[in-house]
């Protein structure tokens, strides 16, 4: 009679021998903890205050960043009734993004100094006559931001806005063209006005009559932005910077 013999390769392994293989090059198995949960409620807590993307245009009432996604895939006309200063601020954070600034102005020399600046020796902010805009060939990956400083009365631009390519309207105060401007924004904004101005943008705008009260009594540097579905007052805040270049913020020119 024979005695059969196992080798040793193929002898099945202790259960103590598998578990340690199983955690081979991974350390010894540490110790069980709770796992770190939180409620639904408390997420919200962790939430940033941002709304957005796009660029910071100032703070809302309870400190928290406002946000304008200025660059889109689908055409975006903003009116501003509200002073250069801002318009200016609007314009160098534009450049902020990543986008080209178009600017039609008939003052050029309020312009110049911000378009020398910006871009840190590249051209991103160009300077053209009224009428006198080149098409822009607006990308996904070269989005264009149009400001059109022409004063009260400003002509049809050559220029309109486009999928990446968003135009912002500068009225320095209510005009005859102005409704028309409003009723195809989709965003407008609104700094002090006197109140007979306000009385005429709170019909057109259909704004609750605490809000067009205010609008003849906001600070500089106040703007109340008017969406299709809400509306929000917000602080525009300088950076040390914007403040070098433009000085405080400013409701007149």
């Amino acid at each position: 009679m024979t005695t059969s013999s196992v080798s040793p390769a193929t002898a099945p392994a202790s259960p103590e021998v598998r578990r340690g293989r199983a955690r081979m090059g991974f350390g010894l198995l540490g110790p069980r903890r709770d796992r770190h949960a939180l409620s639904a409620d408390q997420v919200e807590a962790l939430a940033l205050p941002v709304g957005d993307d796009g660029m910071v245009i100032g703070v809302d009432a309870s400190g928290r960043p406002s946000v304008l996604g200025i660059n889109r895939p689908t055409a975006y006309d903003v009116t501003l009734i509200g002073g250069l200063w801002t318009a200016q601020v609007l314009a160098l954070r534009a450049a902020a993004t990543g986008a080209r600034v178009t600017v039609e102005t008939g003052r050029a020399p309020a312009w110049t100094a911000l378009a020398q600046a910006a871009g840190g020796g590249q051209q991103c902010i160009a300077l053209h006559d009224v009428g006198r805009v080149p098409p822009q060939g607006a990308s996904a990956g070269s989005p264009v931001v149009v400001v059109r400083d022409c004063g009260m009365r400003p002509p049809r631009g050559r220029v309109v806005s486009a999928p990446w390519q968003s135009v912002l309207t500068l009225l320095p105060y209510l005009s005859p063209v102005a409704p028309r401007l409003l009723e195809k924004s989709d965003l407008v904004g609104v700094q002090r006005v006197s109140p007979d101005e306000a009385a005429q943008i709170g019909r057109i705008m259909h704004l609750p009559q605490a809000e067009t009260e205010a609008l003849s009594t906001l600070a500089d540097g106040v703007t109340l932005w008017c969406g299709a579905r809400d509306r929000q007052f917000v602080m525009t805040q300088a950076t040390d910077a914007e403040t070098g270049l433009l000085g405080s913020a400013r409701r007149m020119d």
